[in-house]
């Protein structure tokens, strides 16, 4: 009987150690990760650069607090603005504190406008952290079950629908629009190509912050560094975590312009957010990203996963559809041909790691994956899909 919280159902298999895209149970069985610990080890599990910086940090200094200086933080920060593009830096421990520290932030843009009721539009099925404020701001009822009363003053929108947002636009109260640049918990859901062109427009032309959630599609998930770059845009506000420290628990709240002015001395903080442990890894991330061609092999894996998914399942009717974007991977199933229920049991029998959402199989497999890693996912997606 474990002492564990029933909050999580975990599988009967227990890891002890990971290399590149593979895990290794105490049986000594190896299963090919093609989630990376839902988005978060993007490069692999172990990467030797990662590593070493964690074993060096280790060594010297774990961590202070944020009441001093931490020379990685600000270098951190400075190579995160530099590449988004953006302005000021808050770091935190996950996603949904990221997040949180965004609503915050609207919350203080909005007093800036004397605006006493504020109203941050987001999605429906959107997906934004459990704290009690991202869990209002999610748009997943299932989620948001037990939990009320939720905070109201989130307004949830069809996404990827520009007249759900543009409807509002005479509502005094909205400060800020807060979206995911493809939704992942909903299942990997991409919408057009000028779709968030158009709610930067909707919100330049209103006043209103742009908030974009990449805590999933960001870190080179979707063949950028950014999700938003394919797009062509700068948000006023970007979130990042998961893959951000590639195993450590390290988020990023970024802002720009008057967004990045609102934190002052006393407004927000975190004990151990950004400390000198987290950022020594996350450095170690940037600078895979920048001495080798990890965003190249994404959109080669990417256009080769997707030739042969396409050739291999054309005549497959239990496949509906496939949405990809870099390695962001959603494949809609027919329930009535496949029990999407037991998917994720019968790949684990067959040493695969994949994640169901509805009637959907969501992957994002490291971003280091190889043709032969494909070739093996696909084989093993055959037998899955078609037994």
């Amino acid at each position: 009987m474990s002492n564990l919280m029933s909050n999580y159902s975990p599988l009967e298999v227990t890891f002890i150690k990971g290399e590149g895209c593979w895990l290794t149970d105490t049986k000594g069985d190896q299963y090919l990760d093609a989630l990376s610990g839902i988005g978060v080890v993007n490069l692999g599990h172990c990467h030797p650069v990662i590593t070493k910086n964690l074993v060096d940090q280790s060594q010297q200094l774990l961590h202070t607090s944020n009441v001093y200086r931490i020379g990685n933080q600000e270098e951190l920060a400075q190579q995160l603005c530099n590449l988004a593009n953006m302005d000021k830096v808050f770091f935190s421990n996950s996603g949904a504190e990221a997040n949180e520290a965004a609503i915050k932030i609207a919350r203080l843009y909005a007093r800036s406008k004397n605006i006493e009721k504020p109203i941050i539009l987001t999605a429906n099925q959107g997906f934004h952290g459990r704290t009690m404020a991202t869990l209002s701001a999610t748009g997943q009822s299932k989620v948001q079950a037990g939990f009320s009363p939720l905070m109201s003053e989130f307004i949830h929108v069809n996404y990827d629908d520009i007249d759900a947002i543009n409807y509002y636009k005479n509502n005094s109260d909205v400060v800020a629009v807060m979206v995911e640049p493809i939704q992942g918990e909903a299942g990997v859901i991409i919408p057009k190509n000028d779709y968030l062109n158009k709610v930067q427009d909707i919100c330049k032309k209103n006043d209103w912050l742009l908030m974009l959630d990449g805590v999933q599609s960001c870190i080179g998930r979707t063949g950028k560094l950014f999700a938003h770059e394919h797009n062509g845009i700068t948000p006023d506000i970007l979130c990042l975590a998961k893959g951000l420290g590639n195993g450590v628990p390290i988020g990023a709240c970024l802002a720009k312009g008057i967004a990045s002015k609102m934190l002052t001395p006393g407004t927000h903080g975190s004990t151990f957010g950004g400390n000198p442990l987290v950022t020594a890894a996350a450095l170690g991330v940037l600078e895979v990203f920048q001495n080798t061609k990890v965003l190249e092999n994404v959109n080669e894996m990417s256009e080769y996963f997707k030739s042969e998914f396409e050739t291999k399942f054309r005549n497959n009717e239990a496949v509906t559809d496939i949405r990809i974007k870099g390695l962001m991977i959603g494949i809609g199933l027919d329930n009535n041909i496949v029990d999407c229920s037991q998917l994720v049991k019968k790949a684990l029998k067959d040493h695969l790691l994949i994640n169901i959402t509805g009637s959907s199989i969501r992957m994002l497999p490291p971003l280091i994956i190889t043709k032969k890693e494909i070739d093996i996912l696909i084989s093993k997606l055959i037998k899955l899909i078609s037994t």
